[in-house]
């Protein structure tokens, strides 16, 4: 694929035509592609970055949000055969782990080619998430919004902020609400865990339930912070580590609690 090939569901804010491979980012709920932009700009030269952009926010705002994953999951999958001419990652966050999950069920289900590995960061294993019902009221979504912090502070104080966000807010967690993921280790691809030491969605034994979900490699990794530990105060930790799984470097693996797959 060339990165000049319009497609509305990815972006590509720094361009690497040389590039090896692509890491491709998932975004969280109420997530929008521009957050993971410093992410992609600070990859190792030979990695192009890019970002999933979920209909009905930033440069998609007129188009509707999706409210179930299959809605989300099929289009978007679709949009990623485009990226078969270099090897691929995905790197999914909160929500965007389980749809960067099921977009690799989809595609092995539809014999396309599978990302190298698949990195889940703040979001428990599939035998371990639990249905939710923040979307049913304005009032504790906006304060779960909050509390998370993924959004800067000055920024939730923005006059018209909540109105115009909230559509988005509801349907993204109204999809995640409604999501029951399959049992079994339907993956086939190494995965990578990655969560925050203080996250209050994601204990330690949350995320290791990852290691459940597939038959190949698994490892599990906390950086410092919340749920939002990529943005700060983990970023450059995170960079780094990306970095070395990329350039194929593995020094700080920690295996799941049976000792499987040890890396």
């Amino acid at each position: 694929m060339s990165t000049g090939v319009p497609n509305p569901w990815l972006r590509c804010y720094f361009p690497r035509p040389a590039a090896a491979r692509r890491l491709v980012f998932f975004p969280h709920g109420g997530g929008a592609a521009s957050f993971y932009r410093r992410l992609a700009r600070d990859l190792p030269e030979d990695v192009e970055g890019m970002v999933v952009q979920y209909p009905g926010r930033e440069d998609r705002i007129g188009e509707p949000c999706c409210t179930d994953m299959s809605g989300l999951v099929e289009p978007l999958a679709k949009a990623l055969t485009q990226l078969d001419d270099k090897p691929v990652w995905f790197f999914g966050h909160s929500m965007g782990a389980s749809v960067a999950h099921e977009v690799t069920l989809l595609l092995g289900t539809a014999g396309e080619a599978l990302p190298e590995r698949l990195i889940v960061s703040g979001r428990p294993g599939p035998a371990r998430q639990r249905p939710d019902d923040k979307h049913l009221d304005d009032e504790r979504l906006w304060d779960d919004v909050c509390r998370l912090g993924g959004t800067d502070a000055r920024l939730l104080e923005l006059p018209g902020l909540r109105e115009m966000t909230l559509p988005m807010l509801r349907a993204d967690y109204r999809l995640v609400g409604t999501y029951r993921p399959g049992t079994g280790r339907g993956l086939s691809v190494p995965v990578s865990v990655c969560y925050g030491t203080e996250d209050p969605e994601v204990e330690e034994a949350d995320a290791a339930a990852w290691a459940e979900a597939t038959s190949a490699r698994t490892e599990l990794t906390a950086f410092p912070g919340g749920h939002f530990y990529l943005r700060d105060p983990a970023h450059e930790e995170l960079t780094h580590w990306l970095s070395g799984r990329l350039r194929g470097r593995h020094r700080h693996s920690h295996t799941d609690p049976a000792g499987r797959n040890r890396e």
